[in-house]
């Protein structure tokens, strides 16, 4: 019942995180953003992927900071240094204090959500919702592979449809712009 649960509440998630491409101004994105997060934290943890699940809630406040970002100076450098270092301290936490056992395949697994995590923070610095969308595609493969791995259904699906939705508001949004300035 609780891998039920875990599998619905990462479908939830997913809808959140796909609809984010789909909005037009930086702010939205973000918004959406933090609440994938907030449910992908909760089924991360119940499907026991706790690198996820504590990168998700690093991902809540790293959403909060960027959604306030004239008010706590988030285009500072400082906060993109001091959350790939949260991301780090968590890595080395997962080997350490959670025991995931240590061999090649985890170090590389546990790995690819930071990835996700430093590419999705430097898209949050900046305003546009384009460069959001470009890093995405960093993001979202990253993301994907370490789904499969823990068998987040939802996750999984998330990362799939955030592709499609990043090449879609990519040539919707991005696309159609390029072309109007060229005019």
């Amino acid at each position: 019942m609780k891998e039920i649960i875990a599998q619905i509440i990462g479908i939830f998630a997913m809808s959140f995180n796909v609809l984010s491409y789909q909005q037009k101004s930086q702010r939205g994105v973000i918004l959406f953003q933090l609440f994938g997060s907030a449910l992908f934290s909760i089924n991360f943890f119940m499907i026991n992927a706790l690198m996820g699940g504590i990168l998700n809630l690093v991902g809540i406040a790293r959403a909060v900071v960027f959604l306030y970002k004239d008010k706590l100076k988030a285009r500072n450098i400082c906060w993109v240094i001091g959350f790939i270092a949260i991301y780090l301290v968590s890595y080395g936490l997962t080997f350490t204090v959670f025991q995931k056992p240590v061999n090649a395949t985890n170090l590389l697994v546990e790995f690819l959500p930071i990835i996700g995590m430093v590419a999705t923070t430097v898209a949050f610095r900046h305003d546009e919702s384009k460069i959001t969308r470009k890093l995405g595609f960093i993001s979202s493969p990253a993301w994907l592979i370490y789904n499969v791995v823990n068998f987040s259904i939802g996750a999984i699906c998330c990362e799939t449809l955030s592709l499609i939705s990043i090449i879609v508001g990519t040539l919707r949004l991005d696309s159609n712009k390029e072309k109007s300035d060229e005019k």
